[in-house]
């Protein structure tokens, strides 16, 4: 314990409401993603920080992620891998149809996002934090948690830098 190496996570805080009008807040340390809940495409917009980015988003769904969760379900969307302590978060579009060229993009964790569901009744969407879901949203705000942290200590042969480098660099 005395050779570990620590590294400080906060967690994505999001706040949900739901069309009977429920609202509910959870935490994730990975991400926090929406998809569709039927076979028919999401349509989302997109604010950061109270500015609308994106009117219409069409796809299967998107995704905020930390820089502990980039190297999972982020990273499978095509989104980027973040390093830890970098202050940043990941937003990533999964299976986008419009804008068609939108990758995503990397955001200064401060960036308070909101996703506002376009049609919910005809195009019904639900949300995870990490293993929580909620289904029939309408809108989700996200934003990096300023009250809650948690301390991993890693062995420094074997840290999650490394490991994040690894996953990068690998042939």
């Amino acid at each position: 314990l005395q050779r570990a190496e620590p590294a400080h996570l906060r967690p994505l805080e999001m706040q949900v409401q739901t069309e009977s009008g429920a609202s509910t807040v959870s935490l994730a340390y990975n991400e926090v993603s929406l998809l569709r809940q039927t076979r028919q495409a999401a349509h989302l917009s997109v604010d950061l920080n109270g500015q609308t980015r994106i009117a219409e988003l069409i796809g299967d769904g998107v995704m905020v992620a930390t820089p502990a969760g980039s190297t999972a379900y982020n990273y499978s969307a095509h989104g980027p891998i973040l390093p830890l302590g970098s202050h940043t978060l990941a937003l990533t579009p999964i299976a986008p149809y419009r804008p068609r060229r939108w990758r995503g993009a990397i955001l200064k964790a401060d960036t308070e996002v909101c996703f506002r569901v376009l049609d919910p009744y005809k195009r019904p969407v639900s949300v995870t934090a990490d293993s929580h879901e909620i289904r029939d949203v309408v809108e989700v705000t996200i934003r990096e948690s300023t009250q809650r942290q948690v301390t991993l200590l890693f062995d420094p042969e074997h840290n999650l830098e490394e490991r994040i480098f690894s996953e990068q660099f690998a042939v």
